[in-house]
């Protein structure tokens, strides 16, 4: 068996894959354009892959491809349809990553609610040395029990997120973009009430045409000037420009972002004019990304290709 890994460096190099190369060959690839992909394939048995495109242009002399492996929950990089009419199979993970985006979501609230970047540059730049007084008080934070958070998005990484939350005293209110999501315990609201109601917003939805652009100028217009703005969902999801909009004109107090509308970040993206960490955090879609998520996610990558060959 040849099993060939197209864009092997969006996993990390961190990873044991020693796993696979029991079943037979291992080629590795750090990347792989979709120009190059038809190449390195032709005699492989499995392809493992993350954004790399699988369609009859990138596969066409694949004679011996039987699997297709992406290591990640989507799959709109596939032309399932193609697939099927050369009976090749495919597969996703899902749930690898539910406890790293939630421990995540927790980590850039509590860098912008408690004004962490502020207090920790007050201090190195010496102004703590020989203060007058033992404690700082120029930024407010306050405790978010008792606060409202609002989840859009109820799926697995969204109820977990809700039981954190209510573990440190929120209330917690959601909104289901499909408008058939039903979660006992948590109260279901309208979109607008969740804006107008919520002290912190998370996104932890999926991109569907229900959610693309759905954090819209009117959308930041309707929060809590106090509120803060997570999106551990989708770039899309969000108007860039309307949330900076939203940011400089004060309409929210901060916002994390840990996914955006380009990914690498593009040069034109408009949050780039904003500089205060105290207000605006964004990280390298990395939520996902922790060590035993990793583990996790090609451990079943490797369970699946045994299953599939019977090994």
């Amino acid at each position: 068996m040849k099993i060939v890994f197209l864009d092997a460096k969006s996993i990390g190099e961190d990873i044991d894959l020693s796993g696979f190369e029991e079943m037979g060959e291992v080629v590795k690839y750090d990347f792989s354009t979709s120009e190059e992909v038809n190449g390195r394939v032709r005699d492989a048995d499995v392809i493992v892959l993350n954004k790399v495109p699988v369609n009859e242009q990138t596969i066409r002399d694949a004679d011996r491809l039987k699997l297709v492996c992406v290591t990640a929950t989507g799959t709109n990089n596939l032309d399932k349809e193609y697939l099927d009419r050369r009976g090749i199979a495919w597969r996703n993970v899902a749930g690898y990553s539910t406890e790293s985006v939630a421990q995540h979501t927790f980590a850039m609230l509590f860098y912008l609610l408690e004004h962490l970047p502020y207090y920790d540059e007050y201090v190195k730049q010496e102004k703590y040395v020989e203060d007058k007084l033992f404690t700082h008080f120029d930024r407010t934070f306050s405790e978010i029990h008792g606060m409202t958070w609002g989840i859009i998005g109820m799926g697995a990484i969204g109820r977990r997120v809700a039981e954190l939350a209510q573990l440190f005293g929120c209330e917690v209110i959601y909104y289901s973009t499909t408008g058939k999501n039903n979660q006992q315990g948590y109260q279901k609201v309208s979109f607008e009430e969740l804006l107008a109601q919520s002290d912190i917003v998370s996104v932890h939805a999926p991109l569907t045409p229900e959610t693309e652009n759905l954090m819209d100028r009117e959308a930041f217009s309707r929060m809590k000037e106090s509120a803060v703005f997570l999106n551990l969902g989708r770039g899309p999801i969000v108007s860039e420009e309307a949330l900076a909009e939203a940011l400089e004109s004060g309409e929210i107090r901060a916002a994390g972002l840990d996914v955006l509308c380009v990914e690498p970040m593009s040069s034109e993206n408009p949050l780039k004019r904003i500089k205060d960490s105290d207000r605006l955090l964004i990280t390298p879609h990395i939520a996902w990304a922790s060590l035993e998520a990793r583990r996790r996610l090609m451990g079943i990558i490797l369970g699946q290709i045994k299953e599939f060959f019977v090994l």
